[in-house]
């Protein structure tokens, strides 16, 4: 019984501590995006600018 009284504020700390967490990442935009990075995920900004090279024409 004398572990809750130690147990009980540090619950209540955390879960105090989370919201503020989750109410900051609100207020900041954290969640204003969510499509975009999946969306920037599939595009390829390195291809190349002029066709394959010699090299890669060759076959052996």
């Amino acid at each position: 019984m004398n572990v809750l009284v130690y147990l009980l504020p540090l619950a209540l700390l955390l879960g105090l501590g989370g919201l503020f967490a989750f109410l900051w990442s609100l207020r900041s935009g954290q969640y204003d995006d969510l499509d975009g990075a999946a969306v920037r995920v599939l595009s390829d900004d390195d291809l190349p600018k002029d066709g394959p090279s010699k090299s890669d024409l060759k076959t052996s």
